[in-house]
């Protein structure tokens, strides 16, 4: 800066464009001197007592069960966590990624009907963070529903089918987000927290990777997204999803230093336990209803039930 600052002084300008030199200079020095001040505060923010982990070789493999944390308890449950976009009848056939994730409300509510009828209890995330703590029991074959992103959907068709057969699922709602085309209003958000069925999570500001970004950048997508939430809506946000499933060891040390207790990933599978509560396995049940979706789950849960 110093080098740039005498450069432009030595140059033979006309006095207007040394003043607006020295104008830039100092506008650059102010910059410099506001991101310092921001990054302070970010971090002042994210709580100190993050607990240190075995640093992450693959955001998508078995190593990462390898991964330790100070733990309450050892105990490790096998719940199935399932994942979702959409619900809907997708118009535009044209559309191949809604298409891709999504199910049609019929299928959704054969899905519940098999679920119920077959003994599933469902759950929260927040109360599946509370049951790896050990403060509260789990309940007889637990399964958690998590629907990604707080698209319109999740308010018109998904928690219609939720109230009719009175049953919990968890949200995870981009903040940038709220009251864009295609995303739920506040007002929508507000009917899905007024329900009592709904746990809602964070799912970032702005549905940026997170894997690899400046501290700051990630400090802000993650703080502030539970933040603008629990302000807003007046609710606790204990839950957490990455954006595409994509995080690393920084991305998870500020997570729970943020307050949250679970987060949820895309990695396959149905352990779930102190060391991965920041990486939850989920599945993804797509179209499979009855039996066929009975055999996944066994083939993915329990030997037999």
């Amino acid at each position: 800066m110093r080098k740039i600052y005498k450069k432009l002084l030595n140059k033979k300008l006309p006095a207007h464009s040394k003043d607006i030199s020295i104008a830039i200079i100092i506008l650059l020095l102010l910059l410099c001197i506001g991101s310092f001040i921001f990054y302070k505060y970010l971090a002042s923010q994210i709580r100190s007592d993050v607990t240190t982990i075995t640093p992450l070789t693959s955001d998508n493999n078995n190593q990462l069960t390898k991964q330790t944390v100070k733990t309450v308890s050892s105990a490790t449950f096998r719940i199935p966590i399932l994942m979702y976009h959409y619900v809907e009848y997708v118009q535009d056939k044209k559309d191949k990624i809604r298409q891709s994730l999504n199910i049609t409300p019929y299928t959704f509510e054969q899905q519940i009907k098999t679920l119920q009828n077959a003994g599933f209890t469902f759950m929260t995330a927040k109360e599946l963070g509370d049951a790896i703590d050990g403060t509260t029991q789990l309940p007889k074959k637990p399964i958690l529903l998590t629907f990604d992103d707080g698209h319109w959907d999740f308010d018109k068709v998904v928690l219609p089918i939720l109230k009719k057969y009175h049953i919990k699922a968890t949200v995870y709602i981009i903040t940038g987000f709220i009251g864009k085309s295609d995303f739920m209003t506040q007002n929508q958000l507000q009917d899905v927290v007024s329900s009592g069925l709904i746990d809602v999570g964070a799912h970032s500001i702005h549905h940026a990777m997170l894997k690899g970004k400046f501290f700051p950048v990630v400090a802000y997508e993650v703080y502030q997204s539970k933040a603008m939430l629990e302000n807003t809506y007046h609710i606790s946000v204990a839950s957490f999803a990455y954006p595409d499933g994509v995080f690393d060891q920084q991305a998870i040390n500020i997570v729970k230093g943020s307050g949250f207790t679970t987060a949820v990933s895309t990695i396959p599978g149905i352990e779930q336990s102190n060391k991965n509560r920041f990486f939850l396995y989920r599945l993804r049940p797509g179209y499979k209803t009855g039996e066929t979706l009975l055999e996944y789950l066994r083939q993915n849960v329990f030997k037999a039930y």
